[in-house]
Parts: C-alpha cells; sequence; structure tokens
C-alpha cells in the first residue's frame, strides 16, 4: 500500500511593523513558535496601517489563517479585509493599551499567544463599522478623538500607557460640549455633550469597560453620551468608567441597538480604536459573527 501522504503545514501570513513601539521586541520567538507548532509562516512588514489590508487582500489566497501583530489600531485596520478573507484571524498584542486582547483574554506575552494560535480554538466575534471603517473596541466623538490627535506616536513609544495620562490632561484643559443628533430607530434626540462613543467589544482605553453587561458576540453596540455640566466632573466618574457602571450616573446616557447615526453642526472627527478614520456625520453598524479569531 502506499504511504500515507505527510499532511500539508498550515500556511499562517504575519504582519507587523518593525519601526512600531514593541515590534522587533519579540517577532523572532513568535515566528519561531508558530512554526515549532507545525505552521508555515510567512512575514510581510507594513509601514502604515492602510498597507495592512492591502497585504491581506494581496497575500490571502497563499495563507490559512493571518496573524496580526500590533495594538487595537493595528487589528482593526485589517478587519474588513480579514472578514473578505474568511480566514481566521490571530492577534499578538504588541501595542499600547491592547483592548481588545483584554476583551478576548489573550495574552499579553508574545509566546503564549502563539501558542494559544497553535492550539486552534477559534470564537466568531462581532465587527463594529463606522462610515464603512471597522472597530473591534469602541468608536467614539469628542474627548477621544481630541485625546487620539494629541496622543502622537511619539508620545507613545516614549511614555506607553504614561502617555495616555499626558494627552488626557492636555485635552481636558481646553474640553468644550459639542451639540450632536442622536437617531436610533428612527427616534431622533439632541443633546449637549463631551463625547460620544459607540462600543462593539467590551474593554476600551486602556482597559475601561464600555458597559457593564457589553459582550463582543452579543450582536448590539453599546452607546454612552456624557452630558456633564462639568468636564472635571469626569475625575469623579473614573471608577465608574473602570468597572462600566458609569450609565448609572444622571449625566450619562445610555443606549443599546445594532445602529446609531450621530450628526453634528460642523464635521467632527470620528476615533476608532486609536486612529481618526472619519468624520460625521456618521453611521454605527454591527456585524454579529464577522471574524472567526484565535482564543484561550
Amino acid at each position: 500500500m502506499p504511504d500515507n501522504p505527510t499532511p500539508r503545514r498550515k500556511r499562517a501570513l504575519l504582519l507587523f511593523n518593525p519601526n512600531a513601539r514593541r515590534g522587533r521586541e519579540g517577532v523572532g520567538k513568535v515566528v519561531e513558535r508558530l512554526a515549532a507548532g507545525g505552521l508555515s509562516v510567512t512575514v510581510e512588514h507594513f509601514s502604515a496601517l492602510p498597507e495592512i489590508a492591502r497585504d491581506i487582500v494581496r497575500l490571502r489566497e497563499s495563507a490559512d489563517l493571518i496573524v496580526l501583530c500590533g495594538g487595537d489600531g493595528t487589528v482593526a485596520s485589517g478587519a474588513m479585509a480579514v472578514v473578505e478573507s474568511g480566514l481566521p484571524l490571530g492577534i499578538i498584542p504588541m501595542g499600547t493599551a491592547n483592548d481588545l486582547a483584554r476583551t478576548l483574554e489573550i495574552p499579553m506575552e508574545f509566546e503564549q499567544a502563539a501558542d494559544l494560535i497553535v492550539a486552534g480554538r477559534t470564537r466568531r466575534i462581532d465587527v463594529g463599522s463606522v462610515n464603512g471603517h471597522a472597530f473591534f473596541n469602541v468608536a467614539s466623538i469628542g474627548l477621544s478623538s481630541d485625546l487620539a490627535r494629541k496622543l502622537d506616536a511619539g508620545l507613545k513609544r516614549r511614555w506607553g500607557r504614561l502617555g495616555y495620562a499626558v494627552a488626557a490632561m492636555r485635552v481636558l484643559s481646553r474640553a468644550r460640549p459639542f451639540h450632536a443628533t442622536i437617531t436610533e430607530k428612527g427616534v431622533t434626540t439632541d443633546v449637549n455633550t463631551y463625547q460620544i462613543a459607540v462600543g462593539n467589544g467590551r474593554h476600551y482605553g486602556g482597559g475601561n469597560v464600555v458597559q457593564e453587561q457589553a459582550s463582543i458576540d452579543d450582536g448590539n453596540l453599546d452607546l454612552y453620551s456624557l452630558e456633564v455640566s462639568n468636564v472635571w466632573k469626569l475625575a469623579m466618574m473614573l471608577r465608574s468608567f473602570r468597572s462600566g457602571r458609569h450609565g448609572l450616573w444622571k449625566e450619562v446616557r445610555t443606549a443599546k441597538c445594532t445602529r446609531f447615526d450621530v450628526s453634528t453642526k460642523r464635521p467632527r472627527p470620528v476615533n476608532t480604536d486609536g486612529e481618526i478614520v472619519t468624520s460625521t456625520p456618521a453611521s454605527f453598524m454591527v456585524h454579529p459573527g464577522a471574524v472567526e479569531v484565535y482564543v484561550p
């Protein structure tokens, strides 16, 4: 009888930015760990986020799974291309906040995250989108967008998570409320707010919780609007934001739905998972179970 043919090794397309804060720190060990687990790894470098989707589209026919090394912005930038490819996604958390990894309980240690991909257990999760741009954690208008603009790459590389605190103090000192219109299920509400955030996942902003019961596979988006009289009152709310119970404050409007539309008097930038990608008017949608991700 003929010998049984050797099974083909699964092909992993691994993308990483060698210039990122932790980009060179451990990618070699990740590749070694994936290869030791039986994967054939192709490494593709990128230097700007738009390159990620193009690389996935260009190389997806030669891969059985995608591995993205980076932070939340990196993973979100490749999300739509991963959805279109139909391939499972592995995440190596090399960013500053790594909120998606936190939500999915993916280890922060590179080798352990690689072992998780080799183990092969997956989970289908939702993807959010705003004006066609994907996000996994949260998309926001107001304070977080201002923070994203202040938190440049140099500040993140130099200070890491402490850079968020430095930039946040700058933003809060100049913050002013803005007028917005929120539409949900055909009902329109006018608000004066410092921030409107729409969450798809659970964690955002370095460990804050979008909403106490939020899940990344519940088929819904969770909105909150900060309608405080004084922006410095947010300091009193910090513990509530860490636990996702900020909706208990009367100054915080909350809602859960599959779609929200937000308009403002003048265009305002929209931040998705740490990157400014579009502006208002903004249409937020959820895409249930759109991506298969390797999880513990």
